[in-house]
């Protein structure tokens, strides 16, 4: 069965993909399955993706194992692209202030490198 993605995901540098490297078999399965689900349907449950309120086009992509929470940053570009940047596991309530100004770091990097090219 062919899968209709509608859109890409991108990670930007080794961010996303150093996080993912520590995390057990079953949290990696989800994150699998919540990407695949968020490149492929049209709407996305809020479950899953959610925009960051007081950021500036960042989102969060949830991942929930057990009673364990995971969050990734990210943001589009070019319409339909999701580039991925940092991911954490959440430990309180609240979403850190630290990991949403370091994905706005990031952000704003990632942007300056792609227009100097």
């Amino acid at each position: 069965m062919k899968e209709n993605f509608l859109r890409n995901i991108f990670y930007y540098k080794s961010y996303y993909l150093d996080f993912y490297k520590t995390l057990n078999f079953d949290v990696k399965r989800k994150f699998n399955w919540t990407l695949k689900l968020i490149a492929t349907v049209e709407r996305i449950p809020i479950k899953y993706f959610s925009h960051i309120k007081n950021s500036f086009g960042l989102y969060e992509i949830r991942v929930e194992v057990g009673s364990n929470i995971f969050r990734v940053f990210c943001f589009f570009d070019k319409g339909q692209m999701i580039v991925l940047i940092n991911g954490f596991q959440k430990k309180s309530q609240k979403t850190s202030i630290k990991e949403i100004e370091k994905a706005e770091k990031l952000k704003k990097q990632y942007f300056y490198e792609k227009n100097r090219k």
